[in-house]
Parts: structure tokens; sequence; C-alpha cells
């Protein structure tokens, strides 16, 4: 996870509710083909979630969800050697999302389920550690904090310190600031403008802003599938400022973007 090169995640939501796009890929075979198409305009990883972890949002049993990602994961490893991502929050998926041939577990709760370090110890797999307050049925409820980016650094330095005590190799470990996630518009916005302070953890940092509320909030845009551009301009602005993994639903865009700020950032005047 240390190489300097930039790592977009494909995002796959195999969700009747998540907020972007509910209902789309719910199907298995839907879902393969989406995710094949990112693989295509191409994602490096493939993140695949059966719980949808929007505000607000009803938790489901773990055989629902594992009934939802583990037939996507299966099709995907026979499809691709792209790495396959699983989106939980929970133990119990991840042991048979890995098993499947899930490489990469990524978690809204930083491992903090029962058992859920332990896991990700014994199959010796990437984490992608992530800050939310509260969980996400009640998230959104008037989300407070005294300094929102020292408490999130704090938090996921503990974390970070948990997996490596858990004998999880440091340099498995990606973090996420969890924009969006009990979170109100200004806390985002600090998060983002700090993004650089979190170089210090020493980890590479997972930015996931891709279509989310707060790029509504700024623009007026409440059709989620209407915010490319904003999801756009903060992953530029999050790449301006070190951070090269990104979570995004429009991998050709967002690619499309990265190449032609990086030419231009390094292009060369002749006789310079």
């Amino acid at each position: 996870m240390s190489n300097n090169k930039l790592v977009i995640m494909g995002i796959v939501n195999v969700t009747p509710d998540s907020f972007s796009d509910g209902g789309q890929y719910l199907n298995v075979e839907r879902a393969v083909a989406h995710a094949l198409r990112l693989d295509a305009e191409g994602a490096d990883i493939l993140d695949i979630g059966g719980e949808s972890t929007r505000p607000g949002a009803t938790p489901i049993s773990h055989q629902e969800e594992l009934d939802r990602v583990i037939p996507v994961i299966e099709a995907l490893t026979q499809k691709t050697n792209k790495t396959i991502s699983i989106d939980t929050r929970h133990t119990s998926v991840m042991t048979e999302a890995v098993k499947a041939g899930a490489s990469f577990i990524n978690d809204v709760n930083a491992l903090c389920d029962n058992g859920a370090l332990a896991l990700a110890a014994k199959y010796n797999v990437p984490v992608c550690l992530m800050h939310m307050q509260k969980q996400p049925e009640n998230m959104q409820d008037e989300p407070s904090y005294s300094d929102i980016v020292t408490e999130v650094f704090a938090f996921l330095e503990q974390r970070i310190s948990a997996c490596v005590e858990a004998g999880i190799d440091k340099k498995k470990i990606v973090v996420d600031v969890g924009i969006g996630f009990g979170k109100t518009l200004d806390h985002n916005l600090a998060l983002l403008k700090n993004i650089e302070r979190f170089h210090a953890l020493n980890v590479p940092i997972l930015l996931g802003t891709s279509r989310k509320r707060f790029i509504g909030e700024i623009s007026g845009q409440e059709n989620a599938s209407e915010r490319l551009g904003g999801s756009i301009s903060s992953a530029l602005y999050g790449r301006q400022h070190g951070v090269k993994m990104f979570r995004v639903h429009d991998v050709a865009q967002t690619q499309q973007a990265f190449d032609v700020f990086l030419a231009i950032d390094g292009h060369h005047v002749a006789g310079d």
C-alpha cells in the first residue's frame, strides 16, 4: 500500500437503498457487469458492499448481507485479476468474503466489531479503517465535536495502534476520515481542508467524497447522480494535498480528471 501510484476504488453497491445508486445493482448479474465496467474504466480495486451505510440506513441481518455479496465476489474472482474489496462492518461477513476471494477489507467501523482485528491479522489482508461518529442509523443526529480534525486524527491513531497490537502489518493499513459519516458540512470541509495533517499517521489515506451530501449542500444538487463535478473537484483537492487513494462511483471520469491534472502539473516548458 506504500507505492506512489494513484489508486481508484470503484464502488459496487449490491443494495436496494444506498444513497446514490441503491437498487441499480441488487441483481447479481447486474452487480458483476457493473464491477467489470468499472474494471475496464481503470478501477484498481472493486469495493463490494451489501449493506447500505447511508445516513438513517436500517441494519440488515448478516445472512442477508452475505447473500448479496458472496455470489458477486465469487463471480468476479473468475473474471478479473483486480483487487476485490469487501465493504462491511461485520466480522462474519468479512470472514466469508475473504474465503470467497476478497483481498481487502474496507470497514466504516474501523474493525471495532468483535473478532474483526483477529480476522484481519489471520488472513493478512489490507484493511481500511474509517472514522464514524455513532452508527449509520443515527450518525447524522446532531453530530458534535470540540475539534473535528484532532478528534478524528486521535481515533484513527488509536485504531492503527490496535491493529498493530493485534498483529496486522502497518504497511497493510489505510485510513479514511469518514466524510459524511457523523459530520456536518462544516465538519466535512474542515477535514478536507486539513487532509494533509493525516499524513502524519504514516499510512495511506483513502478519500471517499464521491456524490456525497455535502456536495449537494454546497451546490444545491439534491440528486446524488448530479454531483460529478463536486466529486471530481474534491478528489483533485485531495490529490493536490498528497492523497493517493480514492473511492468513487465514476471511475472513467475521475481517471480522466487525474490524467489531465497530472499532465499539467508535470509539464515542463521548453527551455526550463
